[in-house]
């Protein structure tokens, strides 16, 4: 007998919506990074735009594209921007200006925000991934360069970091309850953190196509 229990997704597959629903005249942007173009929360849509340094947001239940707002968020390249898991107004942005950034959205009907309500840097280096912690509020994870590092953001430092990686860092993830980080890397290696324990990875394995 078969332990695993089928999915009733199993044969499912994605459907594009009618023209009329999708969101248009929006002047979308295609840098050169590891991070997002577009992520969405459950109350805004933000997008890489043609301009540097800024964002497009939109309310997320919209078909019109004159509905845009500009974030002026940095002053040079977004590389990546992620929206917290438990305010859907709060986003965090991080850029080749080599700072990370986080902002409070407006709610609908208010002026979209020019300053940043928590600048952490300059890192020294372009800012290529980030993301938020998915269970514990106020903490960010960052990586420039060959280091990662997670941030106490109401204290505003970090209380971790992870220099020995080999090549650039070009992603980061955490496991689904937050007990441990993942990094990718130009070297070809997945590494295993857990911050609790130190800053060296607990396991590391090749990837990749040699």
């Amino acid at each position: 007998m078969n332990r695993f229990r089928t999915s009733k997704f199993k044969n499912t597959s994605a459907r594009v919506s009618k023209k009329e629903n999708w969101i248009g005249d929006i002047r979308a942007g295609s840098a050169v990074s590891y991070g997002n173009l577009i992520k969405s929360s459950y109350h805004r849509i933000a997008f890489s735009t043609d301009c540097t340094g800024i964002l497009g947001i939109l309310p997320l239940q919209t078909t019109d594209g004159k509905a845009v707002s500009h974030l002026h968020c940095h002053a040079d390249v977004v590389t990546d921007f992620d929206f917290s898991p438990f305010d859907d107004f709060l986003l965090a942005t991080c850029s080749a200006d080599e700072t990370v950034k986080l902002w409070r959205l407006p709610k609908l009907g208010e002026d979209m925000t020019s300053s940043a309500d928590i600048v952490l840097g300059p890192e020294g280096c372009h800012v290529e991934t980030l993301k938020f912690h998915p269970a514990c509020d106020g903490v960010l994870a960052s990586a420039n360069g060959k280091t990662a590092k997670i941030w106490n953001l109401i204290q505003k430092k970090t209380f971790a970091v992870m220099e020995n990686h080999g090549d650039q860092i070009q992603s980061v993830a955490w496991k689904q309850d937050g007990s441990l980080l993942g990094t990718s890397c130009k070297d070809k290696n997945l590494r295993i953190f857990d911050p609790r324990t130190g800053p060296s990875a607990t396991q590391a394995e090749p990837i990749g196509h040699k």
